[in-house]
């Protein structure tokens, strides 16, 4: 039976078990490597923001210290029916995860036939790979909004592919991403391209434009307030903080940070779909279907706003992977269209198959790479962060004051009150991040007791203090890594 014959009742399920069976094994792969967790301490910011508004009502990190150290309100809020549920935060944080996979993948598969040149019936195809492609997969695991987001993002680029729009809707829905990430912003640019270009007056324009921006600024302006309300600043602290965390890349050559950036959704199958995406693009701008063209050009601007900002690559491209499912779908959308299995011409055919079969075999065998690299991820943030943050909380007096870089793990199990290095939530930091001088100064005068960090993070500041507890994990050090220290902190005033 195709997939246009019944895929509510075959198709659907099938791919929902599949999306289950794919993120079970990335958790498998942790427990097996070390224990169930998530691969980066961030993922805990959101879980202890959560807990303190299931259980508490309040918006905070610290308890009674309102703050916007969330750069997603709406995930952390989601996150918060867990401990409603008393489910706690790993259960829920997956269940989200797998459901925004699967969702990926219904869209994905939505979209496919709707841009495809030919073969709309390998829409099934479409869902298979994003199910299975590793860096979706780590994302939904990883317990952060990424999936939530990425799903959002498919979403307004079908909207826009489709040939009638509620651009009312449309701008609602682009409000509401950026409540998951800051990054929705960008979507009113293929949004407003294809009000330009699709209208056949100037009234129409104009029409489409009004209730695109009316429906954006309903959901967008509270956003702001928001903000506003908890920080003083229009955008939540992690927008600045992190720009001004790692300023000193943007040194590099433009075009490095580009081509780096670029490699990222190519590590596994993408770098098989690259001809095939811009085969996409060339034919959506030829035949002037704008929907799926902007979406196209939405992907390349996304890797080059970040080139242009936050040009960093860790975490497997955790920042860009909202931009590959995009990438996957309308890859496959011209690779289809390019292959020709079954041509009367030895050498195509024989060449297209490979290919199509090459597809298939590299989402394979990078799952599996990618599963085992998510379990040392995880084994790194649990031997690493939660184990300090769990001697913090017992044995360090109750009222102590903890200065931290990663404060994710320590705020949830640590339980302290905290200054953070980072910015995120005690942004009066941001402006001498990289200092540690004036680093110094600040815990001097915020009567620091403890200073937890790997040492080479900070080395001016850990010279000379004494250790009081080191992991000791194994982990980290297999890859070259150190272990997290708590030190004794000092006062540096005289």
């Amino acid at each position: 039976m195709s997939v246009k014959e019944n895929p509510k009742k075959i198709v659907f399920p099938l791919l929902a078990v599949l999306a289950l069976l794919s993120i079970g094994g990335y958790l498998i792969a942790s427990l097996m490597t070390y224990r169930i967790g998530f691969p980066l301490d961030d993922a805990w910011i959101h879980q202890t923001y959560a807990r303190n508004l299931g259980l508490h009502g309040e918006w905070a990190f610290v308890p009674g210290q309102p703050s916007a150290g969330s750069t997603s309100p709406l995930w952390s809020a989601l996150l918060a029916i867990g401990f409603v549920l008393t489910l706690g935060p790993h259960i829920w944080a997956f269940f989200l995860g797998w459901f925004t996979l699967w969702g990926i993948s219904l869209v994905g598969m939505w979209i496919y036939p709707r841009i495809s040149f030919s073969k709309q019936e390998w829409a099934w195809l479409v869902g298979i790979i994003i199910l299975l492609e590793w860096h979706l997969v780590w994302a939904a695991a990883s317990g952060m909004e990424t999936s939530l987001f990425s799903l959002l993002v498919l979403l307004v680029l079908a909207w826009l592919v489709k040939e009638r729009q509620n651009w009312f809707f449309l701008g609602a829905l682009i409000g509401l991403s950026v409540w998951v990430r800051p990054d929705g912003l960008t979507l009113l640019g293929p949004a407003a391209l294809v009000g330009l270009l699709q209208a056949s007056s100037n009234r129409q324009r104009a029409t489409q434009l009004a209730y695109l921006s009316s429906g954006f600024i309903l959901l967008f302006g509270p956003y702001l307030l928001w903000n506003r309300s908890f920080s003083g600043a229009w955008w939540p602290n992690t927008f600045y903080a992190k720009q001004a965390e790692y300023a000193i890349e943007l040194l590099e050559p433009l075009w490095k940070r580009i081509l780096e950036q670029a490699v990222l959704p190519n590590v596994g199958v993408g770098i098989l779909l690259l001809p095939g995406f811009f085969y996409s693009l060339y034919r959506f701008f030829r035949e002037r279907k704008w929907g799926a063209f902007t979406g196209a050009i939405w992907a390349i601007g996304y890797l080059i706003l970040y080139a242009l900002r936050l040009p960093v690559t860790y975490q497997h491209g955790r920042y860009v992977m909202p931009m590959m499912p995009v990438y996957f779908v309308w890859g496959l959308a011209g690779t289809m269209s390019i292959t020709l299995p079954t041509s009367p011409v030895f050498w195509k055919r024989v060449l297209s198959r490979a290919w199509i079969a090459s597809i298939g075999f590299v989402c394979i065998a990078f799952w599996f790479l990618g599963a085992r690299a998510y379990g040392r991820d995880v084994a790194f943030i649990e031997s690493e962060m939660v184990v300090t943050a769990r001697w913090v909380a017992a044995n360090t007096e109750p009222d102590a004051l903890i200065a931290a870089h990663d404060i994710g793990a320590l705020g949830y199990f640590g339980e302290r009150r905290l200054l953070d290095l980072a910015g995120l939530v005690s942004p009066e930091v941001i402006p001498f991040l990289r200092d540690e001088t004036r680093i110094a100064h600040w815990l001097d005068i915020g009567k620091a007791n403890y200073l937890v960090t790997f040492p080479s993070w900070y080395p001016k500041l850990t010279q000379g203090l004494k250790p009081v507890f080191q992991t000791g994990g194994i982990y980290s050090q297999a890859f070259d890594g150190e272990n997290m220290v708590v030190y004794q902190w000092e006062l540096r005033l005289r």
